[in-house]
C-alpha cells in the first residue's frame, strides 16, 4: 500500500511539474492569457513556435511527458479499483496486478528516457534547445 501511495504522489508531482503552463510573455496592454510573439495560445497553455532554438520541441516534450504521467496515474488507479472489486476472484486479481505493473514500468520508462535524454543530449552532446 505504501508503494502505491508513493507511486501516486510521484506521478502526480511529475504531471504537475510538466503540465505547468509555460510563461506567457504577455505585454501589459494584452488581455490576460494572451501569448507573446513566437507563442501560440492553446488549451494546454502557450506553446513556442520557435523551431530554430528547439522551443517547439521542448514544449511538445513537456506536454507528452505530463500526459504520460497522467495516463500512468489513471492506469494505476484503475488497477487498484480492479483489485479492490475483485472479491477474491484470482483472474481479476491478476488482471489488476498486471495493470499496475504495466503502468509502473511505463512510468519508469518515461523517467529513464528523460534521464537519458538529459545525459546524452544536454550534458554529453550539448545539443542546443534542450
Amino acid at each position: 500500500m505504501k508503494l502505491i501511495k508513493l507511486i501516486f504522489s510521484f506521478s502526480l508531482t511529475l504531471s504537475l511539474i510538466f503540465l505547468h503552463p509555460l510563461p506567457t510573455h504577455a505585454a501589459p496592454n494584452k488581455p490576460e492569457g494572451a501569448c507573446g510573439e513566437g507563442f501560440v495560445n492553446t488549451a494546454l497553455g502557450c506553446i513556442s513556435t520557435d523551431v530554430d532554438d528547439g522551443g517547439f520541441i521542448n514544449s511538445i516534450l513537456q506536454l507528452a511527458i505530463g500526459l504520460g504521467g497522467i495516463i500512468a496515474l489513471l492506469l494505476i488507479l484503475g488497477g487498484v479499483f480492479i483489485i479492490t472489486t475483485s472479491a477474491g476472484n484470482p483472474d481479476k486479481l491478476n488482471q489488476g496486478k498486471e495493470l499496475i505493473t504495466s503502468a509502473v514500468s511505463g512510468l519508469l520508462f518515461i523517467i529513464l528516457s528523460i534521464f537519458l535524454l538529459n545525459l546524452i543530449g544536454v550534458q554529453i552532446l550539448s545539443i542546443p534547445g534542450f
